[in-house]
């Protein structure tokens, strides 16, 4: 007898410290890089569409026990999807230039952009950023340590607190394993982020937008709601470029290697002909909305 009741405590702490496999929204993407260009991004692990309006993201600041500032998510999130919420910060500051704007590239791959000052977005590499579900209140998801102020941010050595080894959670994008299934609802006694994360470099987000999933079945291309999209020709010299998707494109963006937005149009074709747009030779990123969704392609003009 005291050995079952033994078992189910720890099988009670278990289910205490993360939510059950393939269940619940998680983190799936943390981008802290230049200047306010911060984003988080969230996975759907489940079957059905995920309605956003009952959730929150929640900033505990430099160490702050209590949270600091949050924001409520908007929309949904399909199955096997992500959502991003990035830093709304459109323009440099007039008055000081400490306060940078975020990259459009960035913000063009959001589904959201986040409130003014204080708002989570801002997190500089020592907060931590936590999921809540409003209600029934819960803490579905933890990055970072609730009540620990990193030294600059936490790292890859014991005992994780930036004293020792290599700085991850500033100047980087991470992003979550794909063997990971759901979010962390305890508050760790440490954040050894190579746990759950992998680690791009700074103003890298050439995956937001997307994650890998262990809970997505074998055979399920996203769900098959993916955004198809067919860009054509590229490599190309801009005088006609071609997009095509199995959906109605309602919107074209195209973005220079510095986050400037050089073309724009609303649309209603499932095909999509641009001529004589006058590109400068270089590397750009098409962001191209439809009905479910917004897919990112690199696009080289020669």
């Amino acid at each position: 007898m005291k050995k079952t009741l033994l078992s189910l405590s720890l099988i009670t702490i278990a289910l205490l410290g993360k939510a059950q496999n393939c269940s619940e929204l998680f983190i799936s993407e943390y981008v802290e890089g230049s200047g306010n260009s911060k984003a988080m991004e969230f996975y759907n692990p489940t079957l059905n569409t995920i309605n956003l309006s009952n959730y929150r993201l929640v900033r505990y600041s430099n160490g702050s026990s209590t949270g600091s500032d949050s924001s409520n998510l908007v929309g949904s999130v399909n199955s096997y999807s992500t959502f991003v919420i990035a830093n709304g910060v459109g323009v440099t500051s007039g008055t000081t230039s400490t306060s940078p704007a975020c990259s459009p590239a960035l913000q063009a791959l959001a589904q959201q952009t986040d409130a003014a000052y204080p708002a989570p977005t801002f997190m500089n590499g020592d907060d931590a950023l936590v999921l809540v579900k409003i209600s029934p209140y819960a803490r579905i998801d933890i990055f970072g340590k609730i009540g620990e102020q990193p030294a600059t941010a936490w790292s890859d050595v014991a005992p994780y607190d930036g004293t020792l080894g290599k700085w991850w959670t500033k100047d980087h994008s991470l992003q979550r394993k794909a063997t990971v299934k759901a979010g962390i609802m305890t508050n760790p006694a440490q954040f050894n982020v190579k746990l759950e994360w992998d680690s791009l470099p700074k103003d890298n987000w050439t995956k937001i937008g997307s994650h890998d999933c262990d809970c997505k079945p074998v055979g399920i291309n996203e769900n098959a709601k993916a955004v198809y999209l067919k860009l054509y020709p590229n490599p190309s010299n801009s005088s006609e470029i071609v997009f095509v998707s199995d959906n109605l494109i309602k919107e074209i963006k195209i973005i220079n290697a510095i986050g400037q937005i050089v073309y724009s149009s609303l649309n209603n074709d499932k095909t999509v002909v641009l001529r004589n747009l006058n590109l400068t030779s270089g590397i750009y990123y098409t962001v191209v909305k439809n009905n479910v969704g917004t897919k990112t392609e690199k696009l080289i003009i020669q």
